[in-house]
Order: C-alpha cells, then structure tokens, then sequence
C-alpha cells in the first residue's frame, strides 16, 4: 500500500476498499503514515464523505488498533449512554447510578472538559478522593460490587483516535461526520458495551447547531452501532438553552444529587429519565421502573457506593468559588432567551473550563441560573449568579454575556422541544 494512492482514492471522490482503510489507520497508529499525509486524507473525507460500508471499516481498524474491553463474565447485561456534549449536561451523575439500580452494568468511559462544553470528569473530581484513573480489573470490579463505574478510558483504548482526533483539531477537518462517528463509537464499541444510547445535542451550545446535522451524526452512529452488533438508538435533544440551573463543576454535581434525591430541575429529572428508560430497553432489562428508583432512594444508595468505590466521600463538603457577580434582568417580562454557549463561554472563562486539555480547572468555579426561558422576571432581580476564585476573571465572563439575554414584556420563548427525535 502506498499512501499517495489512498489519498488519491478519497480526493478523487472514490470508495476506499477495505484493505486501503485497514492499512492506512494501522500505518498512521505506527508512524509509518506522515501527519501531513492523514491530514490530507482527512481532509479528502471531509470533503468527499464515505459511505456507509467505509465508515464501519473505518471504525472497525480504529477498534482493533487497541484492547477491547469485554464484561461478558458480569451477571447483568451493559448498557451506556454517550453524549456530544453541552452546557450544563450533568446526566451521566444522576444516569448511570440510576440505572444500575434498575438492573444493568453501566460501564461508562468519559471525558474531560474543553472550550465551552463540561467534562464528566472535571464534575466528578470536585468530589474529595475520587479518582477518574482505573485499570480494567478495577472497572470489573466496580461494576461487579456497584453495578455502575464512570471513569477514564486508559491509553490502550482506540489509540488510532486518539491520534486522529488530535491531527483533525489542527487541521480544519472536525466537522466531517463520518470521522465524528468513528471516532466516537470506536471508542464506545471498544469499551465492550452491550447497548448504547446517544444523546445527540442541537443548538448553540452544542457542537451540531442544526437538527439537520444532528440527526445526519445520529444516523451514522446507529448504523455504526448495527454493523458491529451493538444495539444503539440516538435521541436529538435540545442544547439552544443550558440544563438544569447549574454550570461548573461542584454545581453541577450538587445538581446531580438533588436529582438522586428525588428533586432538581425538571428538564434534568426528564431526560435522566428518558435516557434510562432507552438504556434499559436496549440492554433487554425489565425490571424496576427508573422513577420508582429516583423515589425509593435505591439510585441515590447506588451513587453513594460508587463514589466511594473510587475513592470519593460522597458526604465531603464540596468546593466553593471565593467570589461571585450577581447579573440582574435587564427588564420586565419573560425571559424568552438564555444562549447556552454564551452561558458556556462565561463559565468557561470563570475557570470551569479549559482552553487546552492540559490546563487546570476550577472545581467551584461556574454560573447558577435564577430562572430559565419561559420564566417572568423584574427588571433587577437576579438571573444569574456567576462564581470564580479569581475576580480578575469576572469582566470577560460578562463580555461573554452581553446580547445572550432577551427579556420580552408579554413574549413567548422560542425553543426547542427538549427531546427532538428518536433514531434506531
């Protein structure tokens, strides 16, 4: 194989074979393919597409550049839930425990914070002790003790993608969604689930802004799920606004238990809910209804235990940011507007969020929403409460707010329903 004629292949508009694919990824992971090569290539498929058969090898090469996890000794079915990420998306907190409590293992590999959108770990890691790194046999054993595990995915997972996916963020070459769907359920398939549910975000603070692109990213995954014998369904739900009342990291954690608590925000309790309800389904689990866990206690009895399990002190005080700015509402009537990325940008600069994936974040750091769209407001009355441990940083948190607010006397928000579609 030689790489040229690869790139040629793509450039051209043809279909790669499967040997072309099979070698290119390998040959890349080993040094072997230049990065101005793949960044060609990837820029060749941005460009050109792939069809259906090519991005299932793709994702296949991906899968088998690295381990794969297998929980076939556990003595309940996995299922996990993966989202493209968003603005005060604290789901997987409530998510996972709740529905280990129903009777699946959730093995769940997550991430870490960038730009504007949260990271699972970042929100876990405000919790004193609890640790994001564990070995296989650590996982095994959490899941076998708890039923459920969030953690990191090690370095032996897909690291074909994990070198694409550094190459493509250099490279313009993010957005194609044939590499956005391999590169995310690469990772998904090779974690050794039995089911999987995505929860695909549209608006602006997600990185789909167009429910056209959004169920276009869905239908390629599902397929991707299908063609490897992983029963996957997507929902498209609503990023035009944050969820829940919370951003930031120890926030949104609070927010997490309040949920298990049986209480916080509506929209949280819905889609935690929903989320469950698909990933039960889709792991073939008839058991205890997901409300009636929220209810009873027994999900909140399930974070409890895998908290600790890692580490954490699920009674430790979490922390607090030592300042924090008061935003008031501009005028009277409804809140018809409350962008999302520019929610996310603010509490990004507060220090919740990083810039680069090495930089440091602050665990109390974040913006906690007054009210939400739909909401009557006075003019002066708190909208949001913005918090940082340094105030110097509070001035370009507000520049990220300015026009991100609409206040209407008499008017009506216009938003997104929360969940848009469901794709199987």
């Amino acid at each position: 194989m030689d790489a040229i004629d690869v790139i040629l292949t793509k450039r051209d508009g043809g279909r790669l074979t499967p040997a072309q694919i099979d070698w290119v990824v390998d040959a890349y992971t080993r040094g072997e393919v230049a990065e101005e090569q793949m960044s060609a290539l990837a820029m060749a498929i941005l460009l050109n597409g792939m069809d259906r058969a090519e991005v299932a090898r793709w994702t296949e090469a991906m899968i088998r550049s690295g381990e794969r996890m297998d929980w076939s000794g556990l003595d309940r079915p996995t299922t996990d839930k993966h989202s493209t990420g968003g603005v005060g998306d604290k789901i997987t907190l409530p998510l996972a425990p709740l529905v280990a409590a129903c009777g699946a293992a959730v093995p769940q590999l997550s991430g870490r914070g960038l730009g504007h959108t949260g990271g699972t770990l970042d929100k876990l890691e405000s919790i004193p002790g609890w640790r994001a790194s564990l070995s296989t046999d650590e996982m095994l054993r959490v899941l076998r003790d708890v039923g459920a595990v969030i953690c990191a995915a090690g370095a032996g997972l897909a690291p074909a993608d994990r070198k694409l996916y550094a190459l493509r963020d250099v490279t313009g070459t993010v957005e194609s969604i044939p590499l956005i769907a391999s590169s995310i359920m690469s990772k998904k398939i090779a974690e050794g689930t039995g089911a999987l549910v995505l929860d695909v975000k549209v608006g602006s603070g997600a990185f789909m802004k167009t429910t056209e692109r959004a169920r276009e990213l869905a239908e390629t995954m599902v397929a991707i799920g299908a063609d490897h014998g992983v029963r996957t369904v997507a929902l498209l739900t609503a990023m035009d606004r944050p969820l829940g009342r919370t951003v930031g990291n120890a926030l949104e954690v609070a927010e997490a238990v309040q949920v298990l608590a049986g209480g916080g925000p509506p929209d949280v309790v819905e889609l935690t809910l929903t989320l469950a309800r698909e990933m039960l389904a889709a792991a073939g689990v008839d058991g205890k209804d997901p409300a009636d866990a929220l209810a009873d206690g027994s999900a909140m009895d399930v974070w409890r235990r895998m908290i600790s399990a890692q580490g954490g002190d699920p009674d430790a005080e979490l922390p607090t940011a030592r300042e924090s700015h008061v935003v008031t509402a501009p005028a009277t009537g409804v809140l018809t507007g409350l962008d999302a990325y520019a929610v996310g940008v603010a509490a990004w600069r507060l220090g919740a969020g990083r810039a680069r994936k090495e930089d440091p974040v602050s665990a109390g750091a974040g913006v906690v929403l007054h009210h939400v769209p739909g909401d009557e407001v006075t003019a002066g009355q708190p909208l949001l409460t913005l918090y940082t441990d340094e105030a110097a940083r509070l001035p370009r948190a507000m520049e990220a707010l300015e026009g991100a607010i609409s206040v209407v006397p008499g008017g009506t928000p216009d938003l997104l329903p929360l969940v848009i579609d469901r794709i199987a």
